[in-house]
């Protein structure tokens, strides 16, 4: 047994279009066993540098760091 918690459940995701997929397919699962969730997105520095490659910015984990 578990017990529903009154507060919103929030999910922060990037904005690209599989991480709001994923965040969207997770959100439906949860609202089917009664949780409210809300999605918040959010940009990362690694969406935002596009002229060097994620290992010269911070490599490995750069997006989930930030979120």
């Amino acid at each position: 047994m578990f017990v529903v918690s009154a507060a919103p459940l929030i999910i922060a995701t990037r904005e690209s279009r599989l991480a709001l997929w994923q965040a969207h397919h997770v959100q439906a699962l949860l609202r089917d066993r009664g949780r409210t969730v809300d999605l918040l997105g959010m940009t990362t520095q690694g969406d935002q540098i596009l002229d060097r490659t994620l290992s010269k910015v911070g490599g490995k984990g750069l997006f989930v760091k930030e979120l």
